[in-house]
């Protein structure tokens, strides 16, 4: 890996172009408009849920071969399930009242869309700043509850992660193409 990627700023900057490549795709799948992320909760359009597994595909493919080549070392969080409860609440509110996710907030925010400026982004950061008040209450009553272990998918099954993927990558065209059939 080259130093300049091990650098505080390298590492900024990377993180930037990744955003932006990042806020780009989504603006082309087109997931960063209203009526398709509503389509994908009324069942006739999944054009976001084709996008996101398209994304878990393509992510678990590249950290491991990017791993293999030994270039990153995924760090696996310890998971909880009162941090994944509390998590999807605060997640699921935003998502319900607006219709956007981060991502997809700051995607349309890039397009023009204010419902997306004033109501998302200012609500993400009214909630991050919510969150970070609560946070000390929160750790010690809630986020460390049910800790469940750091096994991963691999570990549990005492395999490669590559037929995992394998596996996954093939029950995702299958999807795909069983969408595409039903024509949603």
């Amino acid at each position: 890996m080259t130093p300049w990627v091990k650098s505080r700023n390298g590492q900024l900057l990377l993180g930037l172009i990744t955003g932006i490549i990042f806020g780009f795709l989504l603006q082309k799948g087109q997931v960063t408009k209203y009526g398709v992320i509503m389509g994908t909760f009324l069942f006739t359009d999944l054009t976001v849920v084709k996008v996101m597994f398209s994304a878990v595909v393509v992510g678990a493919i590249g950290i491991h071969y990017l791993k293999g080549k030994g270039w990153v070392e995924p760090e696996i969080k310890k998971p909880a399930l009162g941090r994944n409860i509390v998590g999807g609440i605060i997640f699921g509110i935003g998502f319900a009242l607006l219709g956007y996710c981060p991502g997809t907030g700051w995607g349309a925010v890039g397009q023009g869309s204010l419902d997306a400026l004033f109501g998302g982004v200012l609500g993400m950061l009214v909630g991050a700043a919510l969150f970070a008040e609560s946070y000390g209450f929160l750790k010690r009553n809630v986020l460390n509850w049910g800790k469940i272990g750091t096994a991963t998918l691999p570990q549990v099954m005492n395999k490669s992660a590559w037929p995992i993927i394998g596996g996954l990558t093939l029950f995702v065209l299958a999807l795909f193409v069983f969408i595409e059939l039903v024509g949603l």
